[in-house]
């Protein structure tokens, strides 16, 4: 087993006092209390809703030998003292796992829309090349050739570190993984080298978090102080442009762009040139040739819960897709658009407790592409249902139909369709769960759908 002794975390890491000192030997890390082992260091993070400081005692029962905290706290374990426990954390994962990302080729992908299916053709480029390839999206994670449970985006700095030491001794050679804003700003990136960095948009999103889509922006730019290798930048977004000023030796790409060299990258829905074309200048970057890019994108049939088909036979098309910003929304709406000549209509909700301002936004998006536009709920969390569909319909020029019973909502749609239409379900995409104030509910629209097309008379 792996170890260090608590002297060896106090050295350039920035420990400003060591309380009760003692020669420990660290066997693990943990931030949550949950996942202390004997002989964890255990790291006090502060976040939104709770201050980890009140937990040290929980870590020092469940076997913590060691504590990082902000201010020294009431318990009789060594104490390392630091202004920043969240960038100490990432910096200690770091050391502890042996600097994991010497032994990995690094391909990250950041931006509002398109990092999970960008992710997915980059990864399968590397693997036609011969390049076993570990995976980190929010709807999938594969390391060492099998699947894991998935968490956050990106994972907090330990798990990821540990995911990227996982990966290497396992044998992969490469790992592709979202990269996001909040990760950025909350150091979970941290001493987290890009061999490329992909950059697919900046439309609006968790301004929540950020706070101003300037402050949004600046956090995407300061990912790409990290990038060892090639940055990869779509300027056919506004804030790409800005990126591209920024970064000369960056390699750009527009949207509009149907050849890379001689390569068909041409895929179903309009919206996912883009995401092809990055993936591809990216694997390009790193060594891969057109015959493995072509091969890598060809072999994606497609992307969990992004655009996804749902067929039980019925003569009308049905798509599930995680679009759920006014940008995303206008993108699916118009390529679902192209698939039938009858009518489309768009299921969709917003988030609770997650960016307010963008939701008139959405609501004024649907209801000028829809013919029809049924507003349900998202994930409402801690918010109102009610509450949040109200903020969605000031945004409409026209009226809603409103059903905020997810499954009741989708029934209406489908049970309606004719030969012919398209129904969209915007929003949750692949996620199997729906939060609610009262906890996790087993929803997966695409099951949903199923399940009612099953029932439906097929016209």
């Amino acid at each position: 087993m792996h170890s260090l002794t608590l002297s060896e975390f106090t050295g350039p890491l920035g420990v400003t006092q060591v309380v009760n000192d003692a020669p420990v030997e660290i066997t693990d890390l943990a931030y949550d209390t949950r996942d202390v082992r004997a002989g964890a260091l255990f790291f006090c993070l502060r976040g939104s809703h709770a201050d980890g400081h009140a937990f040290a005692a929980t870590a020092a029962a469940a076997g913590a030998v060691a504590l990082v905290v902000e201010h020294p706290v009431e318990v009789a374990l060594p104490q390392l003292v630091v202004p920043d426990s969240r960038a100490f954390m990432a910096e200690a994962a770091v050391q502890f796992f042996r600097y994991p990302t010497d032994d990995l080729q690094i391909a990250g992908v950041t931006g509002t829309n398109g990092k999970t299916t960008t992710a997915f053709l980059l990864r399968s480029i590397l693997e036609a090349d011969g390049r076993r390839t570990g995976l980190l999206t929010n709807i999938k994670r594969v390391v060492g050739g099998t699947e894991r449970s998935v968490g956050l985006n990106t994972p907090e700095s330990i798990d990821l570190q540990r995911l990227f030491r996982e990966m290497a001794d396992a044998g992969d050679k490469a790992c592709v993984m979202e990269a996001t804003s909040i990760a950025q700003v909350q150091h979970r990136l941290d001493e987290t080298w890009f061999d490329v960095l992909v950059f697919t948009n900046l439309t609006q999103d968790h301004l929540d978090f950020h706070g101003t889509m300037e402050e949004y922006f600046d956090a995407k730019r300061a990912l790409f102080d990290q990038v060892r290798g090639a940055a990869v930048i779509n300027i056919s977004d506004a804030y790409g442009q800005r990126l591209a000023a920024d970064l000369p030796d960056a390699i750009t790409f527009a949207a509009s762009s149907d050849v890379l060299d001689g390569i068909d990258l041409t895929l179903r829905g309009g919206f996912n040139r883009p995401n092809a074309i990055g993936a591809a200048l990216a694997a390009r970057s790193l060594g891969v040739g057109k015959e493995a890019i072509k091969r890598g994108v060809e072999s994606v049939r497609g992307v969990p819960g992004r655009f996804e088909s749902i067929d039980e036979g019925q003569e009308f098309t049905v798509i599930v897709d995680y679009a759920h910003t006014p940008d995303s929304l206008d993108n699916v709406i118009r390529a679902a658009r192209e698939l039938g000549g009858g009518r489309l209509t768009v299921v969709f909700g917003a988030g609770g407790d997650r960016d307010r301002a963008k939701r008139p936004l959405m609501g004024r998006v649907v209801s000028e592409l829809a013919d029809r536009a049924i507003l349900t709920s998202d994930n409402p969390r801690t918010e109102d249902p009610e509450a949040i569909a109200a903020e969605v319909a000031n945004g409409a020029l026209g009226s809603f139909e409103v059903e905020l019973d997810r499954r009741t909502a989708i029934e209406l749609a489908l049970a309606e369709a004719q030969a012919g239409d398209v129904v969209v379900l915007a929003g949750r995409g692949a996620e199997p769960e729906q939060e609610l104030a009262t906890g996790m509910i087993p929803f997966d629209d695409r099951e949903v759908a199923r399940e009612i097309l099953r029932r439906v008379t097929v016209r």
